[in-house]
């Protein structure tokens, strides 16, 4: 339960501000279709963290549990300062008018999510907890509580947001678990 909650805890305050939200709220304003676009988030997380969470079980059974410790509590406090610089989203979506807004959303998340901030904790989390589950399931439903709001509000929900508070209580979150890590707790 405790990879579960805080996979899930993590990425929703990493996702907030983030550029794949970025890309809900862009999706949202421009195709005004928020089923296709919450389904193709849902799938697309799904495919993604559940070969993130591969990468980092995998890598997990071949380090030692010494090196593992260290490599995942530099990855955590990479991770807080990673989380106070602000991402930006860039490119268009002529896509969508190929495959639909459900294809163009499921292909353009996953690739906004190649070596994406939640992209990276999920592997770290993954090399951690021994539930892979409990991992994807946690980092999909952080996607989606932090993306949803972003679909069914649009520019309402990301004028509103202190992102950059919720970047900082993040930062903090991943710098307790970089130091909880390194120092075995």
């Amino acid at each position: 339960m405790e990879a579960f909650l805080l996979s899930t805890g993590i990425v929703a305050l990493a996702e907030i501000g983030d550029k794949t939200q970025l890309l809900a709220l862009l999706l949202a304003a421009r195709f005004k279709k928020p089923v296709p676009i919450i389904l193709g988030i849902f799938v697309s997380t799904i495919l993604n963290h559940m070969a993130a969470a591969w990468v980092g079980h995998a890598a997990s059974a071949y380090i030692t549990e010494h090196l593992l410790r260290w490599i995942l509590g530099i990855s955590f406090i990479a991770m807080a300062v990673w989380m106070l610089i602000p991402d930006k989203l860039d490119g268009d979506m002529p896509l969508a008018e190929k495959i639909g807004v459900f294809g163009a959303t499921v292909i353009a998340f996953f690739m906004a999510e190649m070596g994406d901030k939640t992209q990276i904790a999920t592997i770290a989390l993954s090399a951690r907890f021994d539930s892979m589950a409990a991992v994807v399931s946690g980092t999909t439903l952080g996607m989606m509580i932090a993306n949803v709001p972003a679909v069914l509000l649009g520019d309402v929900a990301a004028r509103k947001l202190p992102v950059a508070t919720v970047h900082r209580i993040a930062a903090c979150i991943f710098a307790i678990l970089g130091v909880v890590t390194l120092i075995g707790l």
